[in-house]
């Protein structure tokens, strides 16, 4: 898909989030040269842009078509490159504030701090390998994590203008990495749980997350109520933005203030990229949070 190709139009039914999730109207003109990423927003604050990229938009091709930043997935890197260069532009900052973890499906937090942003380039990545979740609470920084059916989960701390960021896979979801993201945060910002706004993004639903006994057990063993997670077809499903919500809210966080999404990127993977679907190189949606002066 490139910005000669027709695109396909993009259709908000009911499966489409409901929650002040909005794709950009102003669409890209055919002639350009330059795709405008697609975008689907969040709203958890003043001064805080927060959201997930579709597929559309960008210069990647076949199974990584169009938009997609994650250079760790088989993607050509000059399009990712140009794809990076197109998502800065529209946020308006440059490609150096512009952040995604190497992750690994584990439970490492990176802090983006000043000290951080003084860091070479290549330190700073090097920093942020092996990392599922980013925090910050400076301005003009987008923090965000890639996906392609694990569950991002973006945390908002309005009394300290703080934000974080988290990929949670199955793995993660099992050694509660959204809990130990609530507890750094207040470690870092002192934020209060119940002051947090979290979205839960995108991801693979309970239906479509079809797991072997091993993952179920995984599950079981590390204390979850199988009867509010789980469901036996022929194998056993997963509800990983339940489960992940629970965390969530056993962290503190009020249930009137997590939105969770309902869409699952499986069924809707001509919108938003699934592995599962795909195949495991494919493009990744990445969900972010970008905070201004308030």
């Amino acid at each position: 898909m490139n910005s000669k190709e027709k695109r396909p139009e993009i259709v908000l039914s009911d499966k489409m989030p409901t929650f002040a999730l909005g794709f950009m109207t102003k669409m890209m003109n055919m002639d350009s040269v330059q795709p405008i990423p697609q975008l689907a927003y969040y709203n958890l604050g003043r001064c805080v842009t927060a959201f997930t990229s579709t597929r559309f938009g960008g210069y990647s091709e076949g199974a990584y078509a169009a938009f997609n930043i994650n250079p760790y997935c088989g993607d050509d890197s000059v399009a990712v490159r140009r794809n990076r260069e197109a998502l800065c532009r529209l946020l308006n900052i440059s490609d150096d504030r512009l952040m995604m973890p190497h992750q690994v499906h584990r439970t490492e937090i990176a802090v983006i701090d000043e000290s951080f942003m003084e860091l070479p380039a290549v330190e700073r990545q090097a920093r942020m390998d092996g990392v599922d979740a980013l925090m910050t609470d400076l301005l003009g920084v987008c923090i965000g994590v890639s996906t392609a059916d694990c569950i991002p989960v973006l945390l908002y701390d309005a009394d300290h203008h703080a934000c974080c960021a988290v990929h949670a896979g199955w793995r993660g979801t099992v050694e509660r990495i959204v809990e130990k993201a609530v507890r750094r945060m207040s470690d870092v910002y002192g934020t209060r749980p119940v002051s947090l706004r979290a979205q839960i993004g995108p991801g693979i639903s309970l239906e479509s997350f079809e797991v072997g006994d091993e993952v179920y057990e995984a599950f079981s063993r590390a204390g979850f109520d199988m009867t509010l997670i789980s469901r036996k077809y022929q194998k056993w499903h997963i509800d990983l933005p339940t489960c992940n919500r629970l965390q969530l809210e056993a962290s503190g966080i009020p249930a009137s203030n997590i939105t969770q999404s309902s869409v699952c990127t499986y069924l809707q993977h001509d919108t938003f990229f699934s592995a599962r679907r795909l195949g495991i190189h494919s493009g990744r949606i990445y969900t972010a949070i970008l905070l201004s002066k308030t």
